[in-house]
């Protein structure tokens, strides 16, 4: 994984997330400011699942032991066991390739030939390195929490888990000589769900204008850093497509005055919970999802034959 070697595509394609980090637009342009508020457990259980797995990879890196000098000396030695590896080889403060892949890192050989398709979900789960990994949890504290909080875990969990599997599958259908690791299709993810539930439930926000530019030029930085070198822009691309689909389907919002229906006259006329177009949405999502994941099976499945 020496920077060589990255730059011959032998090394590590890193998930990189060092987001700008807002907070949820929607505390701001939603509507109804009286909705009841979820309490946020899943996604710091998530944060501290990611900062143990780390741990454990370090653990077993176990650099002062395994490392062969080629590269350098390790870094931090008086972590002991727990050191890093030499920054010529890995400079974001973290465990060695071969260690990564040993461990569940995305690597296309392993999932087409070897019939590894568990490393779709692994790799989410481990990342490069300190940097890496703080960058990525930072990100998701600061969009995963307000979303756990407007909608609850069990939306957000699996948007959160199905996107970053989504992401895993675009990434090893085009990052086929490298391998990949971290949460940032899951991210994205994330970001993609907020793009939907706005545009599905756009007739319930103020200043509709203000929170879509908001959130567009907060996708359009983010997305810009998967430009940089190193870092698998398709995860982030898989990641944020699924979640827009999911969006569409999981992030429904009640027409504005639904849920109030219960203080109207006997006989005024009760809106239905939701408009056409965001049944519409729905349906078309729907198909989608279905047909994406049904290429990226029929493409995988072509490259085992």
């Amino acid at each position: 994984m020496a920077s060589e070697d990255l730059e011959r595509g032998g090394g590590m394609k890193n998930r990189s997330n060092n987001s700008y980090l807002p907070g949820y637009y929607s505390s701001t342009y939603y509507a109804d400011a009286s909705e009841s508020h979820w309490t946020s457990w899943l996604i710091p259980l998530f944060v501290v699942a990611n900062i143990a797995v780390f741990v454990v990879v370090m653990y077993i890196n176990d650099c002062p032991k395994k490392n062969t000098r080629i590269e350098g000396a390790c870094v931090a030695k008086f972590l002991g066991r727990f050191s890093f590896q030499p920054l010529r080889e890995n400079p974001l403060f973290g465990p060695s390739s071969s260690t990564l892949e040993k461990l569940g890192a995305l690597e296309w050989n392993k999932v087409v030939h070897g019939d590894q398709g568990w490393r779709l979900v692994t790799c989410m789960w481990l990342h490069a390195g300190v940097i890496h990994l703080l960058a990525n949890m930072l990100s998701l504290v600061f969009i995963g929490i307000r979303l756990e909080q407007q909608f609850g875990f069990v939306r957000i969990g699996m948007i959160y888990l199905i996107s970053g599997f989504g992401g895993s599958i675009l990434s090893s259908l085009f990052i086929q000589h490298n391998i990949s690791v971290g949460a940032s299709g899951a991210l994205f993810g994330l970001l993609g769900a907020m793009l939907s539930e706005l545009i599905t439930n756009w007739s319930i926000y103020t200043n509709k204008a203000a929170a879509l530019f908001t959130l567009v030029v907060i996708i359009a930085i983010n997305l810009a850093v998967g430009i940089l070198p190193h870092v698998d822009n398709f995860a982030h691309i898989g990641g944020f497509l699924t979640g827009f689909l999911l969006g569409f389907i999981l992030l429904l919002r009640p027409q504005f005055g639904w849920e109030n229906r219960q203080h109207l006259p006997a006989d005024a006329r009760v809106k239905s919970k939701y408009k056409v177009y965001q049944y519409v949405f729905l349906f078309v999502a729907a198909v989608l999802l279905i047909i994406y994941c049904w290429v990226g099976d029929a493409v995988q499945r072509r490259e085992w034959k």
